[in-house]
């Protein structure tokens, strides 16, 4: 899948008013042709908001939540790490302050005729308690790709659930539908002005509580309602201290609308972190944005895998994708901006999180979190050959060591290894390799991460034809059949791998034999499968795949 074959790196979008006026003038240059698209929307102050924030409502259903400083993560960082715990708020999340804040502005003929949402999951229970609590009924337009750990809050906090879609943005389209049925008050998740002044008084907390020296505060961002708020109060108040957005590398739709100058809809989004799975944000949230960030920070899965695990370490809370973003970016800006003993603030945003992902987090958080290395070594077939690898990887931490006999000349191994950061990969290359082993570092190979550490060795000499292909589709009941059926298809399955681990996609590894004379048709098929919705990466040139399940010289 073409979003996944990206490397892992951290993309920084510089907020200057230089940038600003330049996007809004023409976009940036990759984004020129979009240059007529781009809205008149003027800068101002918003001034309005403060007061908006002052006066909200929240607390008459949500909590002032504390903020803990992150011990073990502040001493490995050499800065002061602090967490705005939103996921001690009764619903788990922060989407319940602006939730309620809407809500109970609403009239009484309003709350009679019911509310309606569209949400992935928290901004849903947010609407669901404040119904609750206000009297009215309450119906959630939810992705099917939503965790049920949130689906079953939202029931048992009285909504009625609708599944549709599979991102924010196709259950929005839907509710729309049901408001036209319904008559329904629609309760939209950010771009409101009561909704953002809701969440914008987690920013006023984070002031209250620590009127001291704060050099930068780390905010996840979705439709960006919360980014906005905080960035609104924040701003006003403390106009030095630096307010940075995060998003995922795969759901970035606010930096790209602010390089461009206008709200930008992505063609699809990645749904790790389903909490900010929006494809297109709101106006009024991008304008705020826009104006007021500072620095728009992006951060792949294992970057997030790694947030969860620090998190929990110093919390003992697990908390959900989105929730660990903010500290994401915060661990990103920490080792490239080479702060020290500063003040940084993350917002951990939530901690709605199905059991049933907590593997697919503990297979990428050492790596997210720079604590663990795959390596792929070669050695002589020979006796004593292992032991001399093993003792050449010392005192290491092994986490993974697997080999099989394929070569009567050459064994390779798999090898995991405890690190204390990138620096100690390097060391440990060059130890193996002044001991004289080919060595390979396989610790940003998605191949490798996602299935060959579970299925090591498996060459077939007798294949002189192989395709190798990773597919990828959405996870819920049923696609795996879908995708099965998809494959009817007159070429020889030489390999076949799936396991289920609780994320956002399902992932097959499929092999191929592919004759010379069948290589058009197998191109047809390919290009059937894709428009049947299951994108695929070719991986017959992966050096993993021909170290370990390939016939091939590498």
């Amino acid at each position: 899948m073409r979003l996944e074959k990206r490397a892992r790196r951290v993309y920084t979008t510089k907020i200057t008013r230089t940038t600003r006026r330049a996007a809004l003038r023409r976009g940036i240059p990759a984004l020129r042709r979009g240059a007529s698209q781009v809205k008149d929307i003027s800068m101002h102050d918003h001034s309005e908001y403060l007061n908006r924030i002052l006066l909200s409502r929240v607390y008459d259903v949500a909590v002032e939540t504390p903020l803990d400083e992150a011990v073990s993560l502040s001493r490995r960082l050499g800065n002061k790490v602090l967490l705005k715990r939103e996921d001690l708020q009764p619903v788990f999340s922060f989407k319940l302050r602006g939730a309620y804040n809407k809500m109970a502005r609403l009239s009484p003929e309003e709350l009679r005729r019911g509310v309606i949402a569209a949400s992935a999951g928290n901004h849903a229970q947010g609407v669901a308690l404040s119904a609750q609590r206000l009297g009215c009924e309450a119906t959630i337009v939810m992705p099917v790709t939503t965790p049920a750990i949130k689906i079953s809050a939202v029931r048992r906090l009285g909504g009625q659930v609708v599944l549709s879609g599979e991102s924010f943005s196709d259950a929005w389209r839907h509710t729309q539908d049901l408001i036209g049925q319904s008559g329904a008050v629609f309760i939209p998740p950010f771009e409101d002005p009561d909704v953002i002044a809701g969440q914008g008084t987690i920013g006023m907390e984070i002031l209250r509580q620590h009127p001291g020296e704060i050099h930068a505060v780390f905010v996840p961002i979705g439709g960006g309602g919360m980014a906005a708020g905080v960035a609104a109060y924040i701003k006003h108040l403390r106009p030095e201290i630096r307010v940075i957005g995060v998003e995922p590398v795969d759901s970035d739709a606010m930096r790209r609308s602010i390089m461009a100058g206008y709200p930008v809809e992505l063609s699809d989004v990645g749904l790790f972190a389903d909490g900010v799975a929006v494809k297109l944000v709101g106006e009024e949230t991008f304008a705020l944005c826009r104006d007021l960030l500072d620095d728009i920070i992006t951060v792949d899965t294992d970057a997030i895998c790694g947030a969860i695990k620090d998190i929990f370490e110093d919390t003992r809370v697990v908390a959900e994708p989105a929730g660990a973003l903010s500290l994401a970016g915060l661990r990103a800006y920490a080792a490239n901006g080479g702060v020290k003993d500063a003040t940084l603030v993350a917002i951990v945003s939530g901690a709605n999180m199905n059991f049933d992902r907590l593997g697919h987090v503990v297979d990428r958080s050492e790596i997210g979190a720079e604590r663990e290395a795959l390596l792929a070594v070669t050695i002589p077939e020979q006796m004593g050959s292992f032991r001399r690898l093993c003792t050449a990887i010392g005192k290491r931490s092994i986490t993974e060591l697997c080999t099989r006999f394929a070569d009567p000349e050459r064994a390779r191994v798999l090898v995991g290894i405890k690190i204390q950061g990138k620096g100690d990969v390097a060391e440990v290359l060059a130890d193996l390799r002044e001991q004289g082993f080919t060595v390979i570092d396989l610790s940003d190979n998605e191949l490798a991460k996602l299935h060959l550490r579970h299925m090591v060795g498996g060459n077939a000499p007798q294949v002189g034809n192989e395709r190798l292909l990773r597919f990828a589709f959405p996870e819920r009941p049923g696609a795996l059949l879908d995708l099965i059926d998809a494959m009817r298809v007159e070429f020889n399955i030489t390999l076949f791998q799936y396991r289920y681990h609780g994320a956002d996609f399902g992932r097959v590894l499929m092999g191929f034999d592919v004759p010379d004379e069948q290589r058009e048709a197998f191109e047809d098929f390919l290009a059937r499968v894709e428009r049947m919705g299951y994108p695929h990466v070719d991986e017959s040139d992966n050096p993993a795949y021909k170290m370990f399940l390939g016939w091939h010289d590498a």
